[in-house]
């Protein structure tokens, strides 16, 4: 009825945190027409060796189910039915999905482009941060941190090793990751080199980094001061 999306990447670390979060902030928005209804949509995962993925979706099902609210399960392309065989590999077929928030599509999209202060995120994530949300509807704006972590540990260790390993030890399938995977990981890495302490570092006042879209529909940084 609102109109409200949230789009996100569950890794099963804490799914029914998550679960109460996406719930909580899709009904932040009032629903002035009085109706609508709640629906979930789950892509993703594969037939993955370790069987992760399906773990992570039983997860989800009954992260929903328990919901006070009635939720609709609207499609359902996990696990086996997102899952392609190459030479006896396992693949996803989807990888990556976006969303038109005016029409309610939902379609197979890459992201080249992967949006201001890639590395302070990834690196957020990386030394296990809970699901953040970054955009505010409300503002149209990304407020990205500020963050807290301490030294990543063994960090001049990952960052001597050759490429496969640190697609075997640091990836939950190796043999199914996107090419860019260990660049982006190593990018990472570097940044957690270069700021051990991002309290210091990076986020000195305290203030989050924001961004706000220009005519051009680019992102570009918004002075704290001037919010």
């Amino acid at each position: 009825g609102s109109g409200a999306t949230c789009l996100t990447h569950c890794d099963g670390s804490d799914t029914e945190a998550e679960v109460s979060l996406i719930m909580s902030s899709v009904k932040s928005f009032p629903n002035s027409t009085g109706c609508g209804r709640l629906e979930v949509h789950l892509v993703g995962g594969f037939n993955d060796d370790r069987q992760l993925s399906q773990k992570l979706t039983n997860q989800l099902l009954r992260a929903f189910d328990l919901q006070p609210e009635d939720v609709h399960l609207v499609t359902f392309c996990v696990t086996e039915l997102n899952d392609r065989e190459e030479q006896d590999i396992h693949f996803p077929i989807i990888y990556g999905i976006a969303v038109n928030v005016k029409t309610a599509d939902i379609f197979p999209a890459t992201f080249p482009e992967k949006g201001p202060d890639e590395d302070l995120r990834s690196a957020h994530v990386l030394t296990g941060a809970p699901l953040t949300n970054i955009y505010d509807a409300k503002t149209e704006q990304l407020r990205i941190g500020p963050y807290i972590w301490g030294p990543f540990p063994h960090v001049d260790f990952w960052l001597e090793q050759d490429d496969a390993q640190i697609l075997q030890n640091l990836s939950t399938s190796p043999l199914a990751e996107p090419p860019h995977f260990v660049s982006h990981i190593r990018s990472t890495l570097t940044f957690l080199k270069e700021h051990p302490f991002p309290s210091r570092s990076l986020f000195p006042d305290r203030k989050p980094r924001i961004y706000k879209k220009n005519e051009e529909g680019l992102w570009e940084q918004v002075c704290s001061d001037k919010i």
